[in-house]
């Protein structure tokens, strides 16, 4: 079981999740209420691999909504991403490699890092529960709690190589995101969480698909990739994720033109990112190889 755990997250995090890690980011700014502009520009920068100018945003953020939890996670999120670009986590020569994945060493982080992100993540579960505590159907604390959750299963299984308990991170994830998406139909990003569980235990053999079953883990990959498609394409912070994982399944489905032109407007719109770049290369190899 644990060695089908361990396939389980290396297919969810080869390619660009990669790229995508980098758990959650760019909001589209039409979309954006004025007061989540400096929540935005945040994870705007985070994905472009500008860290401190991330952790600037988010700090105002804070300072002019102190009582928003989405302001910590989004910290959790930029000491998450940032500790990964230093360990290498999000270079794909093993994450595209399930392998190379399986036998990778573990990472050793830096010890003041996992200091400062389990704290973030704990003022985020604190504020947001109190503020449920107060008002059950509180969207921003419903949004915190998912990407909580989120953070907590890609530290999980990149980080500590704990398959177990990321996978259950994940399905607390997708719990919170259905009760938010039960208040609010139209937050298109929790379709994220939703999405990407469904897809993933979909595309998996029926036997493993209906042992995760019994634990509550619900797979589809057709209702996955509709549900990606809407956090791609009307979400407000994480619009480019979801584009980052539809890359990596249309990629995994032969779409490999689909995956290409995800990936053409993700690096356009990120040029500090050289991850794009290179997986577009890499792409782009392939498809003239299968040309051949």
């Amino acid at each position: 079981m644990n060695d089908v755990l361990q396939i389980l997250w290396s297919r969810r995090w080869r390619l660009p999740a990669v790229l995508a890690l980098a758990a959650i980011l760019q909001p589209a700014r039409a979309n954006m209420l004025a007061g989540d502009e400096t929540l935005g520009s945040g994870f705007h920068l985070l994905y472009d691999l500008n860290f401190v100018g991330a952790q600037k945003a988010f700090t105002l953020h804070q300072l002019l909504q102190p009582d928003d939890p989405r302001g910590q996670v989004a910290v959790a999120a930029g000491l998450l991403f940032a500790e990964f670009h230093r360990l290498g986590v999000l270079e794909s020569q093993f994450l595209t490699d399930d392998d190379a994945f399986l036998t990778r060493c573990k990472p050793a982080p830096d010890p003041e890092f996992h200091g400062r992100f389990d704290s973030a993540l704990k003022q985020t579960e604190t504020m947001a529960l109190a503020r449920l505590e107060h008002d059950p159907k509180d969207t921003d604390a419903l949004f915190a709690l998912t990407l909580m959750s989120g953070l907590r299963a890609d530290y999980a299984a990149l980080v500590e190589k704990r398959n177990m308990p990321a996978l259950s991170y994940g399905k607390q994830a997708a719990q919170w995101a259905e009760k938010l998406l039960a208040i609010q139909p139209d937050c298109h990003d929790a379709y994220v969480s939703t999405g990407v569980s469904k897809y993933i235990i979909g595309t998996l053999a029926a036997p493993v698909r209906w042992l995760l079953q019994i634990g509550g883990y619900v797979g589809n990959k057709e209702k996955g990739l509709v549900e990606l498609n809407l956090a791609a394409k009307n979400g407000r912070f994480l619009s480019p994720f979801a584009r980052v994982l539809l890359a990596i399944a249309y990629a995994r489905e032969q779409e490999k033109p689909l995956a290409r032109d995800l990936l053409v407007g993700l690096k356009r719109e990120f040029p500090h990112n050289p991850l794009f770049t290179r997986e577009l290369a890499r792409l782009d190899g392939e498809m003239v190889a299968d040309e051949r």
